[in-house]
């Protein structure tokens, strides 16, 4: 059968010998675009394949017309590559929140668009977008929480960009698109640089003391090996500087009871597995003593319940054999249980979980603690970095930023001589001169 034109020749209908269906066909952006109708007659199918026309050149006009691999494609690749790439090398949740969102904020708002329409502007847009549309449910989500009343965070807009970027470099490498646009916000560029919540040596020294007042005299008399592990828990990780998921991480055969050379003292060799894989640590001489008290502590053992007791009080049985005390072996955790409850609510007893800019102190804060308290004994800062599995510029930036004792006051307050002193000492050199002469 002829081809014939609609709308002045821009569109053309066809059927295929073997096709009961009109096909029809055009020439959009510079590309020859074919569409089925999916309809058997004519008069159907000229209203479809107009309604197709009209929909590309519609598109055409404000740019985003189809001219390659979407984004969605990207991300979908992106997700495919990352966990397997990444496996062992990065933690579940981390790969999932990527997932996350991607599923959540970022393939609804760019998942149809091009990669090559995916330009600073638009990322603007989707900053604006997420500052603005925070109050209205969102349908893609799993989570049972109502809207947020606050506006997302920096750092979680940070993260999404993260995201973003990491996708548009898995298109890069696959050839969908040539360069990385601009993803840098255009404005407040520069974030305020804070101190993170730590403990002042006057803080520090009412939190273990508090610790160490509930691990003697408990609420519950089976709270006690808890409250003693969150006391050694509190000591050992302002004495190391250890990340809370490198300390939870952390078992007896990675602990060595060592002799410093430099100072003599024993100390702590660690073998840390953590954030930024297998490091070493060696930590405080006070450390010393924590570690022998939480090698020495018997596990927790489980004894008889209450219900237990009466149901067998009841059938006249014999009181079972009392448990067995066992210490821990090598393979086993330090710290096996996080304790965050026990924690929390000991800083909220003595007034400690929020700082004096309204930031929430967690386990983390006693790292913290170390590098401060480390800086204002003098320590090297680049052996410092070194012990903590960090940077120099990380450790500058956040910790040595906010601590007076890396101002020099001396190097500071440097006055000049006043006019009148510079006279006299003028006159009291002379007169020497003189004198030298006579």
């Amino acid at each position: 059968m002829p081809t014939i034109d609609l709308l002045g020749g821009k569109l053309q209908l066809y059927q295929r010998g073997s096709s009961r269906f009109w096909q029809a066909r055009a020439s959009v952006g510079a590309k020859q675009r074919q569409f089925s109708t999916k309809q058997e007659s004519f008069e159907q199918a000229s209203k479809v394949a107009e309604d197709w026309y009209l929909t590309l050149a519609a598109k055409q006009r404000v740019g985003a017309l189809d001219s390659g691999p979407t984004f969605k494609k990207a991300a979908d690749q992106f997700l495919k590559e990352y966990a397997v790439i990444t496996e062992g090398e990065r933690s579940g949740k981390w790969t999932e929140s990527h997932a996350i969102r991607l599923r959540i904020h970022l393939v609804p708002f760019f998942g149809p668009l091009p990669l090559n329409k995916v330009s600073p502007g638009k990322v603007q847009e989707y900053r604006v977008h997420r500052m603005t549309s925070f109050q209205e449910p969102n349908p893609l989500s799993k989570s049972k929480h109502k809207p947020r009343t606050k506006p997302p965070a920096r750092s979680t807009l940070h993260d999404e960009i993260v995201t973003l970027r990491m996708v548009l470099k898995t298109a890069i490498r696959h050839g969908w698109l040539e360069y990385l646009p601009d993803l840098s916000p255009p404005y407040k560029s520069q974030g305020k640089i804070t101190h993170r919540p730590w403990f002042s040596p006057e803080e520090y020294k009412q939190l273990y003391e508090a610790a160490r007042a509930y691990a003697r005299e408990p609420a519950r008399s089976h709270y006690k090996w808890n409250a003693e592990q969150v006391y050694d828990f509190i000591l050992f990780m302002a004495n190391t500087g250890l990340r809370p998921d490198e300390a939870f991480n952390l078992q007896h055969r990675d602990v060595t009871i060592a002799t410093d050379d430099g100072t003599n003292s024993e100390i702590l060799e660690i073998e840390v597995r953590g954030k930024r894989g297998v490091g070493h640590c060696k930590s405080m001489p006070s450390a010393v003593r924590v570690y022998q008290r939480i090698k020495a502590r018997p596990k927790p053992v489980q004894a008889e319940s209450r219900r237990a007791k009466q149901q067998r009080r009841k059938e006249g049985g014999e009181a079972p054999p009392p448990p067995v005390v066992e210490y821990p072996k090598p393979t086993d955790l330090l710290f096996p249980g996080n304790h965050i409850k026990l924690f929390n609510s000991l800083l909220d007893r003595i007034g400690l979980k929020l700082d004096r800019d309204g930031k929430p102190r967690t386990a983390y804060s006693l790292r913290h603690t170390y590098i401060c308290m480390r800086l204002m004994e003098g320590a090297d800062i680049y052996q410092i970095a070194k012990n903590c599995r960090t940077s120099v510029e990380m450790i500058e930036k956040h910790y040595a930023i906010h601590l007076k004792n890396t101002l020099d006051a001396s190097a500071i307050n440097v006055l000049k001589p006043k006019a009148k002193a510079k006279k006299v000492l003028a006159t009291i050199s002379r007169a020497a001169h003189e004198l030298d002469d006579l």
